[in-house]
Parts: structure tokens; sequence; C-alpha cells
């Protein structure tokens, strides 16, 4: 090894790859009946590094009295979090950065507002400019593979596809802004109402298609909008004998979150055909990736399901 990798590797193990970052709300905006977006702010948003894509953040969220209690800025800021006792351990909850402008020590979060669900959700639901928090993402300073995305399509696939409910909206807006159209896109989003269809600014090749539930049950227009999209693809795959064996998951008891590697982690680069990209509600997904494993023989290297969260299942600190 030289002397110049030997000091990245030793720069590495000093900079964490991930650090908390002191943040505040500078404003909100109320996308749609259901989508808000929070515009944090600070002067240690200046490193937060600018990933794109569905890269995954996490925020801290002030307890009761609206303390945050102390982590640190290494990578054990989690351990510390554990380890502290229940009075003290502040709520955490995952996001995707919707947008990232480290020039004005900026931050864009999309919630999805539920009510008076759990502790996050309450905080959204009354957030106002001042209000503080810490957002835990990308740090700038780090020179390595810092992770956290799942979306990494090969760069033979013929077309992609994306799907989830309204927790995947913020990541699945992000990807298809970024792509360019010259690999033909499909977008299927479900949501609780209509009004909750925002705006996208997408090239043409990248299809979006909005499907209101208007209290329909949750993936009942899903889960057959991905049935019809795979039917009509002549990328997907004809042999389901050659199906990889799929094993069960129990999604009352289980994370489902099985992803391919990704091009920076690993020296496969992948093959051609479909590449899909699933998230949401786990009972959904999971139905989702049967289809495509099982009944459809898509190789599970080219799926990335991602269950972020359980239906009937209330929110855990």
């Amino acid at each position: 090894m030289t002397a110049g990798g030997e000091q990245t590797l030793e720069r590495a193990a000093e900079v964490p790859a991930y650090r908390g970052h002191q943040a505040q709300v500078v404003r909100t905006v109320r996308l749609s009946p259901n989508f808000l977006r929070v515009t944090f702010g600070g002067e240690e948003l200046a490193d937060f590094a600018d990933k794109g894509l569905d890269q995954r953040i996490k925020v801290i969220f002030p307890l009761p009295d609206g303390s945050i209690t102390p982590l640190g800025r290494g990578d054990d800021w989690y351990q510390r979090w554990r380890a502290l006792p229940d009075e003290l351990r502040n709520p955490i909850r995952t996001y995707t950065a919707r947008a990232v402008r480290p020039e004005l020590r900026e931050v864009d979060i999309d919630f999805v507002l539920h009510g008076e669900t759990g502790p996050a959700s309450r905080w959204a639901t009354r957030v106002s400019p001042g209000d503080q928090v810490v957002v835990v993402g990308p740090n700038a300073a780090y020179p390595g593979f810092i992770g956290g995305q799942e979306w990494a399509p090969p760069a033979g696939a013929s077309h992609l596809l994306l799907a989830g409910d309204e927790t995947a909206v913020p990541a699945i807006a992000t990807i298809v802004e970024s792509l360019s159209g010259s690999v033909r896109a499909t977008a299927l989003l479900e949501v609780p109402e209509a009004a909750d269809a925002l705006a996208l600014d997408v090239r043409p090749g990248v299809e979006v298609t909005w499907l209101p539930r208007e209290g329909a049950r949750h993936g009942d227009l899903l889960v057959p909008a991905v049935r019809d999209v795979l039917a009509g693809l002549t990328a997907a795959p004809a042999d389901t004998g050659a199906a990889s064996p799929l094993e069960d998951v129990d999604v009352d008891e289980e994370i489902l979150w099985e992803v391919p590697e990704s091009p920076e982690s690993s020296e496969s680069s992948g093959g051609g055909g479909l590449y899909a990209w699933l998230a949401g509600e786990a009972g959904m997904v999971k139905l989702l990736r049967r289809h495509l494993v099982q009944e459809v023989g898509v190789d599970r290297s080219s799926v990335a399901f991602m269950g972020y969260w359980r239906l009937g299942r209330s929110e855990s600190d």
C-alpha cells in the first residue's frame, strides 16, 4: 500500500462516515394533505454530504421537555443512544434527504403526516420554525464509501421499476428526478388521496403513476399495478422455473430488507433486463417480493425489497 493510501485509511478511521448535525426548523411547506416539507438549517449542515437518490438519514427528535441528549460526534452515536436510560433517550426515525444545499446550510425532509400516532408524527404535526433537532447524515469530510443507499441498477438494465406507498414517495421522487430518461423507467406510487399526487420534475422516458387509495386497503392498488406492469414487460423473465429459492419472512417478527450489493461495495457489475426497487408497508412488499421472484422469475440480484413499516403496528421509540 502506498503512503497516500495509508493516510486515507488513517483519515477514514478518524472521521465518522455519519455524524449528528445540530439543526433547527427554518420553514415548512404543506405539499399536500398528507405531505409536509420541513427545511432544516444550521451551520453544521455545511458538512452534510449531498448524496442524492434514496439516501437514508435519521432525525433525533426532542424529548417532551424540548431537550436533546448529547451523543457525541463519533461513529458510536447509536451505541451511546442505546445505552441511555429511557427518560434520556430521544425518539429517532429514519427518513430520506429530499434535498441538500450545503452552501446554504439547509436540508429538506418530506414527512408523511400520520397524526398523533407516535412522537415523530406528533412532532411533525406541531412543528414550527425554530424547533431544534439533530439530523444524522453522511459526513462530507469522510473520504470513503458511506452507504445508506439501495438504488443501484446495473449498467445494462433495460427497464427500471420503482414502486412504493407514501412512506417511499420521498425516496422514489428523488430517484426519478435524477434519471436521464435514456432507460425506460416506471414509478408507481400509492398515496392516501388524489391530492397527494406531487408535481415531479422528470424527463421523457420516465413515467410516474399516482395511485390514490381514497379509503381502499393498503396495497389494494399498488400490488395489481405492479403485476400489470410486469405482465407487459418483455424484459421480464419468462422462465419462472429458474427462479431463486425464496425464504419466507415473518414480517410481524422480522425486518423485510433484501437488497443487492451496490456497485461501489461489490465487484459485481450486475446484468441487464429489469431492475426493481420496492419499498413501503412490509406485508405489501412481501407480496410483491413473492410475485417478482417466484411467479415472474426476476433474479433476486436485480431487486431491492424494503419493508419500511408494518400495518397495525404502532411506532416504537
